[in-house]
């Protein structure tokens, strides 16, 4: 059975409202009644690599934080029917541009955008779906003092956002010193999964109408939330065999990740020196990337799982003090204990 506190049925699809967008009568709107552009040229320019994109199997775990924001705000009706598809227009826009900038080659079991339709046909798509979500946020007819706070919160997270992917993309933890693993791996975190996660939480309790104590407090969740998913990402790129490829990927690269963080932690300075070591040898590709894995695996134990765990408690004993009077806290419990143990 599905717990409510998580269960959303998308009235709608992204494939769909994009479908609404280039209708003949949205572009007459748009460029006139004599726009004059065949329909095929569209289909080339951005329609159809972005048909593509949406059409593909997703989680949509972040429209369903935004549903969770709205009924944590007390309210009985349902949200308004875009309102956390439009979250998933912001995140559908990140992936794209994150493929292009980690040169990642598969996303959601097909060829990333970059691979199948070229590399600036895509860059573009994915700036489209920034401000697609902007411009459909405008479109829902929420009272303007609730426009402007989503417009606001929008433009904080996108800002963070990219914050967080220039500091994932430009620093190799070879060239991190011991001492600042932790911090910057919390930073990268903070900055990219948290506050994506943090404003579906909070679109939904602004558009409810909630307090701003209320609503900070379910923002506040949606972040600690991130996180606490981040590591056991993290976690699962080197446990999972199903989620390696991502995995090895980030060894690859030498991102920062929390299976970093915490070997820096618990490792002393000549064990993590002779990690950081093996990890030149697999960024630069003299050596393939499961000793790696298998290094980190040992060095981190279950301190990363203990870590993890002790965040989305943390995240949820907070929210249960802003929060006690939400019939949802129990099902919220119960679908967390259960996303934890899906990174097993």
């Amino acid at each position: 059975m599905t717990n409510r506190a998580f269960a959303l049925e998308l009235p709608r699809t992204l494939a769909e409202l994009l479908n609404d967008e280039f209708s003949e009568a949205r572009l007459e709107k748009a460029l006139g009644i004599e726009h004059g552009v065949p329909c095929e040229l569209w289909d080339a320019a951005l329609v159809g690599p972005l048909s593509d994109f949406l059409s593909r199997p997703g989680k949509e775990f972040r429209a369903r934080l935004v549903r969770l924001g709205w009924e944590l705000s007390g309210r009985n009706a349902p949200p308004p029917p875009e309102l956390a598809l439009i979250i998933e227009a912001l995140h559908s826009g990140s992936l794209v541009i994150d493929d292009i900038e980690d040169g990642s080659t598969e996303r959601r079991g097909a060829p990333a955008l970059h691979c199948a339709y070229g590399v600036p046909l895509a860059l573009n798509a994915g700036n489209f779906l920034y401000f697609w979500a902007l411009e459909l946020l405008s479109r829902l007819a929420l009272p303007p003092i609730t426009e402007l706070g989503l417009h606001r919160a929008f433009s904080r997270t996108l800002l963070a956002c990219h914050q967080g992917q220039a500091l994932d993309l430009s620093v190799s933890i070879a060239s991190l010193s011991q001492a600042d693993v932790l911090p910057t791996v919390s930073a990268v975190t903070r900055l990219k999964t948290s506050k994506l996660c943090e404003l579906a939480a909070h679109m939904g309790a602004i558009a409810a109408g909630a307090s701003q104590i209320k609503a900070q407090a379910i923002a506040d969740f949606g972040s600690e939330l991130g996180a606490g998913l981040q590591m056991l990402d993290d976690l699962g790129g080197i446990a999972s065999e199903r989620r390696a490829t991502k995995g090895y990927e980030d060894l690859r690269h030498g991102r920062p990740t929390w299976l970093w963080a915490w070997s820096a932690q618990t490792l002393d300075p000549r064990a993590y020196a002779k990690l950081q070591q093996l990890g030149q040898r697999v960024s630069s590709g003299r050596e393939a990337p499961e000793p790696l894995a298998g290094a980190l695996r040992s060095a981190v134990g279950r301190h990363g799982r203990i870590e993890a765990h002790a965040r989305l408690v943390s995240a949820m004993t907070r929210l249960a003090q802003a929060v006690p009077e939400s019939r949802i806290l129990a099902e919220l419990e119960h679908e967390l204990a259960r996303l934890e143990k899906s990174y097993d």
